[in-house]
């Protein structure tokens, strides 16, 4: 936006060059025939020429002229402010000193009487200022446009990074929720009963939780490592950790087309993440029942992860929406869970994520594409 300004800006500047130099050489054409016409109206006795002379004359009502004699006396002007003259006894003279410096004066010399000399020196109409200074304006007000737009999307990047520490802190909050308040359950279960190998596996695995959901944020601030991975050993965790935590009433299947195999290279706790977040994201768009359906497809070039839901479908103009920060449309969630997601495949994998399709009532279909490794 600013060069297209600073381009706009640019061009016109060099027409309005073009323009003042072009007005300034009728001006001066202007005068010189002013002066020619004053002269022959004072030397032709005939009277011929008086009607198209007074034409000339009076036709001047914009160029400022001052006559001076050979030594330089102003002996005349027009178009300045008789008041000025009037109230100013060097007004004149400073005006003429202004026109010396801005144009070569016109002289005229008496044929009758060669010591008889005319100077005429003379300004910049209206017109031609305006033509001048206009593209200085110009500039001027694309100048604070462009510091107004630096501010506001300063403003509005501090205020998207506000929100996102906003989100992260919450988001922070709600994973460490469920493995706290679980831990917690634990502890009043250890003070009424010995403990047993169960209740102290069950610890563990919050336990584990607790320290993969400070690995993933800690990745996040950091270029994480990429490791060969197995997707669909990862995807199949994933949806078994999810299934326990759904009602029996939503289905879980991973459609892997029979491949033994699928290798790219990922961070395993980032991508568990992403994985994680599409699926309770489709979870949230479910009354409780329905299918959730992981497809797995691997080509030359790219390993192809498509989230299937039965959910409530996501409108067309909110496709792009749902991965920027703060962006939700749950009543109890933080807008972060996409965003992040977007953030770990596309900055951290250099894949894709995106809504592929979505039907309202019909359900929604996330895609995630990655380099592939040894097909």
């Amino acid at each position: 936006m600013a060069f297209v300004a600073i381009a706009i800006v640019s061009g016109t500047i060099f027409y309005s060059q073009y323009l003042s130099r072009k007005i300034a050489r009728e001006e001066r054409d202007k005068v010189l025939q002013w002066v020619e016409a004053g002269k022959l109206l004072v030397s032709d006795s005939t009277g011929i020429s008086t009607q198209l002379v007074g034409l000339i004359i009076a036709g001047n009502t914009d160029v400022p002229i001052i006559e001076t004699d050979e030594q330089d006396n102003i002996i005349g002007y027009v178009n300045l402010d008789s008041s000025k003259v009037a109230a100013d006894p060097n007004y004149l003279r400073s005006r003429l000193e202004a026109f010396r410096s801005d144009n070569t004066p016109i002289t005229w010399v008496n044929p009758n009487d060669s010591t008889q000399v005319n100077n005429y020196y003379y300004g910049s109409s209206l017109l031609l200022n305006e033509v001048q200074y206009y593209p200085l304006i110009q500039l001027l007000i694309v100048s604070l446009f462009i510091i107004v737009t630096i501010l506001s999307l300063q403003i509005r990047n501090r205020s998207v990074q506000n929100q996102l520490w906003a989100g992260m802190a919450k988001e922070t909050a709600h994973q460490l929720g469920t493995p706290v308040s679980s831990l917690e359950g634990w502890v009043e279960v250890l003070k009424d009963a010995p403990p047993d190998p169960q209740l102290i596996a069950e610890m563990g695995k919050d336990v584990e939780r607790l320290k993969l959901i400070s690995d993933r944020f800690s990745k996040i601030g950091s270029t994480p490592h990429l490791e060969k991975t197995d997707i669909l050993v990862q995807i199949g965790n994933m949806i078994d950790y999810i299934r326990k935590r759904a009602t029996g009433k939503v289905s879980f299947s991973l459609e892997t087309h029979d491949l033994p195999a699928v290798y790219a290279s990922v961070s395993p706790p980032l991508f568990d993440w992403v994985i994680e977040n599409l699926l309770k994201n489709a979870l949230d768009a479910m009354d409780g029942k329905g299918y959730i359906r992981v497809e797995v497809q691997q080509t030359k070039d790219l390993v192809v992860i498509e989230v299937k839901d039965s959910g409530k479908g996501i409108p067309r103009k909110d496709w792009r929406r749902i991965f920027s920060p703060g962006f939700t449309t749950k009543k109890r969630g933080w807008g972060l869970g996409l965003s992040l997601s977007k953030r770990i495949v596309e900055q951290f994998h250099k894949g894709k994520i995106y809504v592929r399709t979505s039907e309202h009532g019909h359900g929604t279909i996330f895609r995630i594409e990655l380099p592939s490794t040894d097909l």
